[in-house]
């Protein structure tokens, strides 16, 4: 899978001109079998293992993973099947659902700021404030429960709100960045017939009947608007400092080994490494030893 992050059909490396239908959700980069992709994959989480153990040694950096998709996407086996070899103490994983009335009374990005990884921690956001420019936007309706001053009614929405918003998260990724918070932003790309296939497997299997919800089918009846404000998103927000990777997600094992090789290659850009010792601080080392030994 060597390359894959220059090919133009992973990283937004130009928003200006992006189109999401030039991304395609079954792109293999010529990888055919599952045992090799899996193999890929396993490769990538030992490196994120060792990798992460010198981002919290070193204390310097956090890396800030957000994933956004549609429903059925794979968000939460994309976590569990990179991030299984990390340990616990230094990776945490936050869920955005439905705000509630204290997140409401606040702006939109406070609920997910509060919850920002630590210098040394890998923190993993599952939806994010990227929600607020795409739930809200397909369903404008929810903007004046949020109490923000002067929208009282969706007529009060237009084009310039929208811009406010997309300038927000890129001031404020901008100042992330610049404080030691690397952002990873992972679009997962589903067709709408793998969407079809995975909905049916939930309804059909009693172990995921519960994953099913049926305001999930009328949500995907928004499909096109949804898709619309996707693309309308990266291609506000997809910056050089913060750039989407449009992933595709219809093979849920590439989806996997993409993220895998995308943590990677950014955790060795950090050029990380173990705290170096003082000379005192060995000396003091070498008498604890002496001193351990002779109990």
């Amino acid at each position: 899978m060597k390359n894959i992050l220059n090919n133009k059909n992973i990283c937004v490396s130009s928003a200006k001109n992006f189109r999401l239908k030039d991304f395609k959700p079954d792109y293999r980069n010529g990888l055919k079998g599952e045992t090799q992709i899996k193999e890929e994959l396993t490769g990538y989480k030992d490196k994120i293992s060792g990798l992460q153990e010198k981002l919290f040694a070193q204390d310097r950096y956090s890396i800030l993973v957000i994933l956004q998709a549609i429903d059925s996407a794979g968000k939460d086996s994309c976590i569990k099947h990179v991030l299984s070899g990390v340990n616990p103490q230094g990776c945490h994983v936050v869920s955005f659902k439905q705000p509630s009335k204290e997140e409401l009374d606040h702006d939109f990005i406070w609920r997910t700021y509060k919850n920002l990884p630590e210098r040394g921690k890998i923190g993993v956001f599952n939806r994010s404030y990227y929600e607020e420019v795409l739930i809200t936007k397909v369903h404008r309706e929810l903007i004046p429960g949020q109490h923000i001053p002067g929208i009282d009614s969706i007529k009060a929405i237009d084009k310039k709100f929208w811009e406010n918003r997309y300038r927000a998260i890129n001031e404020m990724e901008r100042h992330l960045v610049k404080n030691g918070t690397i952002i990873i932003k992972i679009f997962l790309n589903l067709s709408k017939d793998e969407q079809k296939n995975r909905f049916i497997e939930r309804i059909d299997n009693p172990k995921k009947q519960w994953k099913f919800s049926y305001a999930d089918l009328q949500e995907r009846k928004l499909w096109s608007k949804y898709q619309e404000a996707y693309e309308d998103m990266i291609r506000e927000t997809s910056t050089s400092h913060a750039p989407w990777y449009v992933v595709p997600a219809d093979d849920q094992w590439i989806s996997r080994a993409i993220l895998g090789e995308i943590l990677v290659e950014t955790l060795e850009s950090l050029n990380l490494s173990y705290p170096k010792l003082s000379p005192e601080e060995k000396k003091l080392l070498v008498t604890a030893r002496e001193e351990l030994l002779g109990e």
